[in-house]
């Protein structure tokens, strides 16, 4: 089960307007669309990694679009095509499909709503450290004497402010409503721990423990100010190794956490003692080949098929 070998893309560099480039992904402004192309760019504590994953950005492409189909009963979502050869893209970009095929979504356009959208079922990563800290998380307050990895009696919306650099703050739902209004506030909650249930049924299904995720969404364009709760869209990325932490069901029963994300890299630059700020280190091949080949398995394992 592999990509073909082929040289990882770092940047791209298209005839378009530039919208915005991200740690992973390069948008591009088509009017009242945006092009998103994933590189294979890897990032971890907040930091772009100057070691990409070949193919990582197909992978992330196609597990999103497979996402965003499974959950538009849900809520309704930006993506209008993820098949390059359907993109109505100017002829000096078409010329590139090679380049944009199985990496690229053509999505409508939104107004970003500035809150990251988390949902937890277990509790690990930043939020055991809060638990630790306070026995809550995110001002939810919940029983004493939970260990790392515990299943929580049921999942919490755990939101956090959408920094444009930097690390993101966690912050308690009252906040948000304070942020965007209480209407709103209460519907992305809802929407978010509805869309984490039906994700970590699924995974379960397919011998993977969805630990925890987080959603964006945006505000339709044109939609009217008066109910902006139904005119929400899940936007940017869903239920992917990037935005999520799969763990593998089967060891997660023997007691153990088996990754199936960016946690290799994670465990790698905390033993190397790097301190987050200055530039990170170039990682082995090693853990860049067994990342990739996680995020291959994660693929498989959810939607049944390979990446050809």
């Amino acid at each position: 089960m592999s990509l073909p070998d082929a040289p990882a893309i770092v940047a791209t560099d298209l005839p378009l307007p530039v919208f915005t480039r991200g740690k992973v992904r390069d948008v591009y402004d088509l009017g009242e669309h945006l092009l998103i192309v994933a590189t294979d760019r890897l990032s971890a504590f907040d930091h772009v990694l100057p070691s990409p994953v070949p193919g990582k950005g197909r992978i992330l492409t196609r597990l999103s679009a497979f996402w965003f189909a499974r959950t538009r009963s849900i809520v309704e979502n930006h993506l209008t095509t993820a098949d390059a050869r359907q993109m109505p893209l100017p002829p000096a970009v078409a010329e590139q499909v090679r380049l944009l095929d199985g990496r690229a979504m053509l999505v409508r356009r939104a107004n970003r709503i500035d809150v990251e959208c988390v949902v937890r079922g277990y509790l690990t990563g930043s939020g055991w450290q809060e638990y630790c800290r306070d026995g809550a998380v995110c001002g939810v307050r919940l029983p004493a004497g939970l260990a790392n990895g515990a299943r929580l009696p049921h999942p919490i919306f755990t939101p956090a402010t959408k920094a444009a650099s930097g690390h993101d703050q966690n912050i308690a739902f009252e906040e948000v409503a304070r942020m965007v209004g209480g209407t709103l506030a209460e519907r992305l909650r809802e929407l978010s721990l509805a869309l984490y249930l039906h994700a970590a049924a699924h995974a379960e299904g397919r011998g993977l423990v969805l630990a925890d995720t987080k959603f964006e969404f945006g505000i339709a364009r044109g939609a009217s100010g008066d109910a902006p709760g139904d005119a929400l869209l899940l936007i940017d990325e869903a239920l992917t190794p990037d935005s999520s932490r799969y763990w593998d069901a089967a060891e997660y029963a023997a007691g153990r956490l088996a990754s199936f994300d960016k946690q290799i890299v994670r465990d790698y630059l905390t033993r190397t003692g790097w301190d987050r700020e200055s530039p990170a280190p170039v990682l082995p091949s090693e853990v860049v080949e067994a990342t990739r080949q996680r995020y291959l398995e994660t693929y498989r394992r959810l939607t049944g098929e390979e990446i050809a």
